[in-house]
């Protein structure tokens, strides 16, 4: 029991990271491919986490071998690299935020009824998390991402469980429907590996966390803890959204009502699925369950984008510009340009909660090779001891993984600009 208390005290980038995968990737996209498509995309889900696994652990293994995060790593390969990052980040980081609140709101706007339009009630959520935030901080997420990813899992666990022996799932004929020549299934494949168990972006923040916790420790972080940690938490995002991809399936994809793109009716439906499968009690531990989930998403991200751009924009003046700033109004500054940006972008592009969630998953997808490319470099540089890189095994995993995202980002890209000549292509 000791031993269990200590592993248990010792979590925290880990679960942050489960805290920030867990969330729209699995409770919309993951919901959205069994439902429409029952079983036939588990496979795409399964291949999608081994393809990225590599770039994600580059993460705790550098912080293990040099004490620092990825943000310093990428300045070391050269100011065009950690120029490109921030380029990088400032790309997705609207439509990233922008998405996981939209997801928020509607959560909150179907448990309580709220007539309030998505947008509207978006902003607002934003500034009271803001708020929070920067009251609370880093301590305020690694006390509550544990209990709210335990609280999740157990009810999404026992809901598939129930789900199994519903008599309307019984001899379900999940036959394939997806077709590899519609647009519109494509578009969807797409959104759905960009975020799947989330974009790689979350990787330089995990590396933030780590640093953070190792400094809490004292400055202790061995290779096996960092990795331990870590897998712990990427195994937990990967065996959810197989769960939850099997709740779509079996309690909707023989249903003859559709996931709507509103968030408020997407909500009701979600919160349905554990309903109709555990019973009607089980409505308000799911509804807890499922809002604790995105709001710690939405921290999350709100604490991330601002926490790993700060320390970069002072890497990148450095010796160029001097800046008068310290590190909590570097923070801040970002902080406000992500809100403005982010209810820019919620306030005069409307959209339903699927067009922005799709929208900040197709462009995590397309930039997904680059941050690949960048976690590779920088943990097989020479600065990083030998002990720490990667084996051979490791590094051939990581460049299949670079050839396939890019690979099909570059046929992506083609496919929605010279439409006529991908489709000539396809037989």
């Amino acid at each position: 029991m000791k031993r269990f208390f200590e592993i248990w005290r010792n979590l925290g980038p880990g679960l942050l990271y489960a805290g920030a995968a867990v969330g729209v990737s699995h409770l919309v996209q993951s919901t959205r491919a069994g439902a429409d498509y029952g079983f036939y995309l588990m496979w795409i889900l399964i291949l999608a986490n081994v393809i990225k696994y590599p770039f994600f652990e580059f993460a705790p293994r550098y912080v293990a071998a040099t004490g620092q995060n990825l943000i310093q790593g990428y300045s070391l390969l050269g100011r065009k690299a950690l120029l490109l990052f921030v380029i990088l980040q400032i790309s997705t980081m609207f439509a990233i935020m922008a998405a996981v609140t939209m997801v928020t709101a509607g959560i909150i706007s179907g448990i309580s009824g709220l007539s309030i339009s998505p947008a509207l009630l978006s902003v607002v959520l934003l500034l009271i998390l803001a708020v929070i935030l920067l009251w609370g901080k880093y301590r305020t997420l690694d006390k509550m991402i544990r209990y709210i990813i335990i609280l999740l899992s157990v009810s999404t666990i026992l809901a598939l469980i129930y789900a199994l022996g519903l008599p309307s799932t019984e001899g379900a004929d999940f036959q394939k429907t997806f077709s590899w020549a519609n647009p519109i299934h494509l578009l969807f494949l797409i959104a759905f590996i960009g975020w799947m168990p989330s974009p790689i972006d979350v990787s330089v923040w995990h590396s933030v966390w780590s640093v953070e916790k190792r400094a809490q420790q004292g400055g202790k972080l061995s290779l096996k803890q960092a990795l331990f940690d870590f897998r712990l938490g990427y195994i937990g995002t990967v065996f959810l959204a197989m769960c939850f991809l099997s709740l779509g399936a079996l309690v909707m994809y023989s249903s003859p009502e559709e996931l709507s793109p509103n968030g408020a009716i997407f909500a009701v439906q979600f919160m349905g699925m554990y309903t109709l499968t555990i019973g009607p009690w089980a409505y308000w531990l799911i509804a807890v369950a499922a809002l604790t989930t995105m709001l710690s998403t939405t921290l999350t991200c709100m604490d991330a984008y601002p926490r790993v751009l700060s320390p970069a924009t002072r890497m990148l003046c450095k010796g160029h510009y001097k800046l008068r700033f310290s590190e909590s109004q570097l923070f801040l500054f970002w902080m406000l340009i992500l809100l403005a940006g982010t209810i820019a972008l919620l306030l005069f592009m409307p959209g339903t909660m699927r067009w922005m969630v799709d929208l900040a998953t197709t462009i995590s997808f397309v930039t997904a090779p680059l941050l690949a490319i960048l976690n590779y470099y920088t943990i097989t540089h020479r600065h990083v001891p030998e002990v720490f890189r990667p084996g051979l095994g490791l590094k051939i995993w990581a460049w299949t993984g670079i050839l396939f995202l890019s690979l099909f980002s570059i046929i992506f890209i083609f496919w929605r600009f010279f439409p006529s000549f991908t489709t000539s292509l396809i037989p």
